[in-house]
């Protein structure tokens, strides 16, 4: 696109241009899109006060920049593809202009069962092309989607289903994972038995799997769609209007539903895909996150769409039928970028090289790693044995709040550094800061990660709790936003981000939050109180390991397969602990605080170095924990 950078000197002259007058270098960035009224300013924003608003005055539907704009120029080129579970089942491919058609007709059947602008519509289906045309077909309606993660327990989806105070569910009979059958419906079914207004649930026939139909409630897509339907007028939003709200762990147990709106973050997810991934006309993007977390939302459908690339999404795992499905996937469908987890490429690792005989991989021109920080030793055997030495691999730093890539190399363009996200996106400017607050100037340099001024995705709010937001995000450290993230910067300016500085555990590219899943652990009868900590895990990243109190009326084997029973129903199965530890007591200070650092570095396995543990209300109690560690 117009915006792309295609040099060092130019990305150095884009980010001095951003930093020195961001409205002039936003607003030319914004031209090259589809409006239906132009912006009166280009941004308006303080941290202190919470208020971030971007393109203000302005007028669109962001599925007429996925969609329509590309009808007259590519509308025979392929904008999705997908690749079923089971490699012997057929491939599904949808042109622009067939995906066009199909978010028409399902937005049309949206609007039949009553769906407006402004109503929230949760989506809980499987790696299907119809999560991502649903997605789309809220848009085009201006109903504001908020997909549920397919491995999300009925608790966790009742939160969210409560949270957003949604009237509509789109869902599936099941969907498919390797070789596993998940029940979808069911579990929606269970999350309803809690206090809901969900007045209708769209059900996608998928699995063929028997599933219950409330008369009242549910409705079949296949019986409630009108296939004759071509066209359906996008519904005009206005940019600071609710695109999406997608929940996220926090340190407290209860999800926070980040806000995401139409036009900035339109603009930035664009911006990012096309710079960072350096997008060339033609290319096929494979990235191989689920739609249910932010990943899939910016560069599976909008970054992708938007810029008129060709997507590619994958409903299985890269271990079935066998350990080599990547690289088949790459091969089959001459993949030129593929962005996924450090999680997987550790996993894909430790099988050996036999998986990659017979595998050509020569498509492959990039290689992104999202998620978390992706340690050298994985970085090096991307390099060598998928990029084969001439891809560029560019590590990726952001989050659910900011929307889009925030830290990262440019493919090919700004140098790559093993383990380090590298340099800022031109609008971003990153500072680290002691913990009073102070900046830490001067390279090299540590400290807690901070965000000093706006960009066009920003987090808005957390749904219905904006004096959550601004305590979380804006509260630490005044006038900064603060990412939750340590990082260090060397001599050159190269971000490393070294991980969570709160309680909350990256789990293989997974935000988990421990106060969620003490509270899970906690909710079996026979456990009195649970404390959770990460600990360095070779394939996760970040494994979770529990420290448990019961009652010691059973088994120690038996209460930990009913804590990780019971964790699996409350969260899902992404949230299991791998290490239980039942433990007499917790190291807690005379105030009943946990003294959770003391935990974290049992957990890791540094025993010799607990600091002063003279102050704690039972001392000899770390002593027993140290001696019954696990691992």
């Amino acid at each position: 696109m117009a915006f792309q950078i295609n040099s060092k000197e130019e990305y150095l002259q884009a980010y001095q241009k951003s930093i020195e007058h961001p409205n002039e270098f936003w607003g030319e960035i914004a031209s090259h899109f589809s409006w239906r009224k132009p912006w009166n300013t280009v941004s308006d924003w303080n941290f202190n006060d919470l208020s971030v608003k971007w393109f203000e005055g302005a007028e669109l539907n962001i599925t007429e920049n996925c969609l329509d704009r590309h009808l007259d120029t590519i509308g025979d080129q392929l904008a999705l593809i997908w690749e079923p579970n089971d490699p012997k089942d057929d491939v599904r491919r949808f042109t622009y202009y067939e995906l066009y058609k199909e978010v028409c007709k399902v937005a049309a059947m949206l609007t039949a069962i009553g769906v407006r602008k402004g109503d929230r519509v949760c989506i809980y289906m499987g790696m299907i092309p119809e999560l991502a045309i649903a997605v789309l077909a809220c848009a085009r309606i201006g109903a504001i989607h908020s997909v549920i993660f397919g491995g999300f327990s009925a608790q966790s989806v009742a939160d969210r289903v409560q949270d957003a105070d949604a009237k509509y569910i789109i869902t599936c009979d099941g969907a498919m994972r390797g070789p596993k059958e998940i029940p979808l419906k069911p579990i929606i079914d269970d999350a309803l038995t809690h206090p809901n207004h969900v007045e209708k649930v769209l059900v996608y026939q998928h699995t063929g799997s028997p599933v219950h139909m409330h008369a009242d409630r549910d409705l079949w897509w296949h019986e409630t769609i009108n296939d004759r339907i071509r066209d359906f007028m996008a519904t005009t939003t206005q940019a600071e209007d609710i695109l999406f709200i997608l929940y996220t762990s926090g340190s407290t147990g209860k999800p926070k539903g980040v806000v995401h709106t139409c036009a900035g973050y339109m603009v930035f997810a664009t911006y990012s895909f096309v710079n960072v991934f350096q997008y060339k006309k033609g290319q096929i993007h494979f990235c191989t996150a689920d739609i249910g977390w932010v990943t899939g939302h910016s560069y599976i459908l909008y970054g992708p769409l938007c810029a008129g690339a060709t997507t590619l999404m994958f409903e299985g795992i890269p271990t079935w039928p066998d350990t080599g499905r990547f690289w088949d996937i790459v091969d089959k469908h001459k993949v030129n970028i593929l962005y996924t987890a450090p999680t997987a490429i550790r996993s894909l690792m430790s099988y050996g090289l036999d998986p990659l005989k017979g595998k050509d991989l020569s498509s492959l021109e990039v290689l992104g790693s999202v998620g978390e920080p992706i340690n050298e030793e994985a970085w090096h055997w991307y390099s060598t044995h998928i990029g084969k030495d001439r891809c560029p691999v560019v590590d990726t730093w952001w989050q659910t709040e900011t929307g889009g890539i925030m830290i990262s190399n440019m493919a090919g363009i700004t140098d790559a550094k093993p383990s380090y996200a590298t340099l800022p996106l031109p609008g971003i400017q990153p500072v680290l800061v002691d913990e009073k607050g102070n900046e830490v100037k001067g390279n090299p340099a540590a400290g807690n990660l901070c965000i000093k001024s706006a960009w066009p995705s920003t987090i808005r709010t957390t749904y219905g709790d904006h004096d959550r937001c601004k305590k979380t995000y804006f509260s630490s450290y005044p006038g900064l936003y603060f990412t939750g993230d340590g990082a260090l910067r060397d001599e050159q300016g190269n971000y490393r981000i070294t991980g969570r500085v709160d309680d909350v555990l990256n789990v293989s590219g997974h935000r988990i939050g421990t106060a969620e899943v003490e509270n899970a652990i906690n909710l079996d009868q026979d456990v009195i109180e649970s404390a959770v900590v990460g600990f360095p895990h070779d394939i996760k990243g970040q494994g979770i390991y529990a420290f448990v109190i019961t009652d010691n009326k059973k088994p120690e084997e038996e209460i930990r397969k009913a804590v990780i029973a019971k964790v699996s129903e409350v969260i899902g199965p992404i949230a299991k602990p791998d290490r239980i530890q039942i433990v007499r007591g917790l190291p807690k200070t005379r105030s009943g605080k946990i003294m959770r650092r003391i935990l974290r570095k049992i957990a890791e396995g540094e025993m010799h170095n607990l600091g002063d543990t003279t102050t704690l209300l039972d001392p000899a109690i770390v002593e027993e924990i140290k001696q019954g560690r696990i691992g």
